[in-house]
């Protein structure tokens, strides 16, 4: 088995069906609490094929999984096969540049997804940001032609709630002082 890969890369392996389902059932095992939630990840259906990504997936539904991870899904007749065959929660993984298209919320939930993953969105836009400022510093020598794409201070403790916040650590700094 060579070193796990993203699902959305080539040259992945995976491990077999009966490995899968053991590693599923040794986590929900050892599960302590009722209110963990267990997903199974398939990537199988770059390397095997929807069909035995949903064989795999079943496996895993057998072995105690809460839901499924259906990973590189690559159309919404796909992710319609995978929950009818599962009956669990199934989720979708919407990163940018992926093989699964950028499906809207409302197409996913017309074929039975339940939950959606956003998991680079925001970082990646970040980057990109960072990227622009950095590059101007670097040329400019200072960030003054860039500052309107900072958040304010203001904007970040609007967004954070710290006023609210300093408020209450304020009150309680207060009533120990009076004791």
């Amino acid at each position: 088995m060579g070193a796990k890969r993203c699902g959305h890369r080539p040259g992945k392996e995976v491990v077999s069906t009966e490995e899968m389902a053991d590693r599923v059932r040794a986590a929900t095992d050892a599960r302590t609490d009722d209110s963990f939630y267990i997903i199974a990840r398939t990537d199988a259906i770059a390397v095997h094929g929807v069909d035995a990504a949903i064989e795999r997936a079943l496996a895993c539904v057998e072995a105690g999984a809460d839901a499924i991870f259906a990973e590189a899904a690559y159309d919404l007749p796909t992710f319609d096969r995978f929950a009818k065959a599962v009956k669990v929660p199934l989720l979708a993984n919407i990163t940018e540049f992926g093989k699964t298209p950028l499906f809207s919320v409302e197409d996913l939930r017309s074929v039975g997804v339940g939950m959606v993953l956003y998991p680079l969105s925001a970082f990646r836009a970040m980057n990109k940001a960072a990227e622009a400022v950095y590059e101007a510093i670097r040329k400019d020598g200072h960030q003054r032609n860039v500052i309107d794409m900072m958040q304010t201070r203001d904007e970040l403790y609007d967004r954070i709630n710290y006023h609210a916040f300093e408020g209450q650590l304020d009150a309680l700094f207060a009533q120990g002082k009076s004791k």
